[in-house]
């Protein structure tokens, strides 16, 4: 046999398990203590539901509402949470060893924008041929951008070489 669908979304009217509740008026005045089918019953008289609006108190507390417009509220308020909330984004800022001043005043330009954003920025340093060799020249130039994103961007992940890159990833504060 199949289990009955499980509803979701606040209890109310029979709904409701426990036999006393602290009832609440459509006008948000406090009636006090009652039984449920004592509440359900002055809801009924007024037109609206009894709906359990925290369940975890003692005894639990209900309010006088019309079920569907309740749903409707919480469906747009977390539709509007949903809808601002910020996904954070990796950006990628790809440099040489041997950058020259403007390009890197350029990128850093361009981390500061990305942090201001609030994503992450990952930094990668390219080394060709015989720049491998010199690697300390990369560690450098990582630790200058570290220190040029000091008071907004903390260090994620520190440098680290890869194969033929050298990475490091900063994000916001």
């Amino acid at each position: 046999m199949l289990a009955p669908p499980v509803k979701s979304g606040p209890r109310y009217n029979q709904m409701i398990t426990s036999d006393k509740v602290r009832v609440i008026d459509e006008n948000g005045e406090n009636l006090g203590v009652m039984y449920t089918r004592e509440a359900i019953e002055q809801a009924a008289e007024v037109g609206l539901d009894l709906v359990e609006i925290s369940p975890n108190a003692d005894p639990p507390v209900a309010k006088f509402l019309d079920v569907g417009k309740f749903r409707y509220e919480a469906q747009k308020k977390a539709n509007a949470a949903r809808k601002n909330q910020k996904t954070q984004e990796i950006k990628e800022i790809k440099m040489r060893p041997n950058i020259d001043d403007h390009d890197y005043d350029v990128k850093m330009r361009a981390i500061h924008k990305f942090i201001g954003e609030g994503d992450k920025v990952k930094v990668t340093l390219r080394f060709r041929g015989r720049e491998l060799s010199h690697q300390q020249l990369g560690m450098n130039l990582l630790k200058r951008v570290q220190e040029d994103t000091a008071e907004d961007a903390k260090i994620e992940a520190y440098p680290r070489m890869e194969g033929r890159q050298m990475l490091m990833v900063l994000s916001p504060k």
